[in-house]
């Protein structure tokens, strides 16, 4: 096989120690090996980047090891070319492993360029990926509060949940906050506090609290969970603020990815933190939506595929373009992917079609990153109008029909 890189390192990765070996390959293919470890300590891993360069190894592989990899990258990203590759792609063979023949392995599948660097973005991006994933996890667990909430009005025989469509709307969280100040049920009171359109429903919300028995333990479950649901709403409006701080070089992008339906600045600006701003990073759009984990995966043996899933790929991503995608089949005004979705589901089924619904979106932003413009696609007009009014037969048309006839339209002529 070609020797594409003559002089490489393949890193293998722990908390503790990184074991490094430098694969030197001279002209007549034959390679010499040499093998060090460091702590994972910053002065360590200074060591480890001078000793590359005394080596003139400018090319590293390594594995990535959970988060343990980014202090080792953020040492060499400024003075070394390195490659970040998944660790199922780099696995030695069962029984003949240890960490040095682990990063020799790596070093031998490098140099060849038989590993697939995984995607990592520019500092600026990376940053606005960290803070819009912890926007996410901040996300996760006020969802986990408001089921522990959820669960402590259960318990207490409180049925507002089965009563209005929105447990934690104003109707609901005023009646929770006066059945925790008191016991006593005042029906003339309780009634006041139901808002808008749920009155419709007062005689059904006054008999899904009567009865209830709220004990003292469910009592404080409640209010440090509401505490705590205030307290994440307010991590969350501040997450949010600094990444449209951080974003707003890319305000442009943001402006042309909102014209797109189901998508809004929000959505935009966590979209890009995950994709970036260059999509030459992306062989195509379907690498990308590989890469998102929106297609499905490749499991087929003699001429039968087994599977059509979609991967694991994509935790952050894929969710979130999901939601895009349900709000995009709702938007009235914009029906091109409601009228895509409808076609699919009648074959396909609704989560299918979501997830189609979802690529297609995702499809269309690669498109429009690249390209610069605003969401228009091909066949806009066609779903836009199905049954287009018939164009008027014209002089081109009834002479190419006529040839396809067979009739000889060399004689014809037009009469004046």
């Amino acid at each position: 096989m070609k020797i594409i890189y003559p002089v490489c390192c393949g890193v293998d990765v722990h908390k503790n120690i990184i074991v490094a070996t430098i694969a030197s390959t001279t002209k007549e293919n034959i390679t010499s090996y040499i093998t060090e470890s460091f702590a994972t300590l910053n002065p360590d891993l200074y060591t480890f980047r001078d000793w590359l360069i005394a080596h003139d190894c400018h090319d590293v592989c390594m594995e990535s090891t959970g988060k343990y990899w980014i202090p080792v990258f953020n040492i060499l990203e400024e003075c070394v070319h390195v490659i970040l590759v998944h660790p199922k792609y780099v696995r030695a063979i069962k029984g003949k492993k240890t960490d040095k023949k682990d990063s020799k392995w790596i070093a031998d599948l490098f140099k060849h360029d038989l590993v697939r660097s995984s995607y990592i973005p520019p500092k600026d991006i990376r940053a606005c990926r960290e803070i819009a994933r912890y926007r996410f996890k901040l996300v996760c667990m006020k969802a986990s509060e408001k089921n522990r909430y959820q669960n402590s009005m259960t318990v207490s025989n409180i049925g507002l949940a089965s009563v209005l469509s929105d447990s934690f709307g104003k109707t609901a969280q005023g009646i929770m906050g006066r059945l925790l100040e008191t016991d006593v049920v005042d029906e003339e009171t309780y009634a006041g506090l139901i808002q808008k359109s749920a009155k419709k429903k007062t005689d059904e919300i006054l008999a899904s609290i009567k009865g209830c028995c709220i004990e003292p333990d469910q009592k404080f479950k409640l209010i440090e969970a509401k505490s705590h649901m205030d307290y994440l709403d307010d991590v969350i409006t501040r997450t949010e603020i600094e990444l449209y701080v951080r974003m707003k070089p890319y305000l442009g992008l943001i402006n042309l990815m909102t014209s797109l339906p189901g998508i809004k600045e929000l959505s935009a600006a966590l979209i890009l933190a995950e994709i970036g701003t260059d999509m030459s990073v992306f062989e195509s759009a379907n690498h990308l939506t590989s890469w998102a984990g929106l297609v499905p995966t490749n499991n087929e043996s003699a001429g039968k595929k087994k599977s059509v899933k979609i991967s694991r790929a994509g935790q952050f991503l894929k969710p979130l373009l999901v939601q895009c995608a349900l709000a995009a089949i709702k938007c009235k005004s914009e029906p091109y992917f409601a009228i895509k979705y409808q076609r699919i589901k009648k074959r396909r089924g609704h989560k299918k079609a979501i997830i189609a619904i979802a690529r297609m979106m995702l499809v269309c932003i690669y498109h429009m990153i690249d390209s610069g413009e605003y969401f228009s696609p091909c066949d806009y007009d066609e779903f836009r109008d199905p049954n287009p009014k018939p164009r008027g037969l014209t002089d081109n048309v009834a002479i190419a029909y006529l040839r396809d006839q067979g009739y000889d339209v060399s004689s014809l002529v037009k009469a004046m």
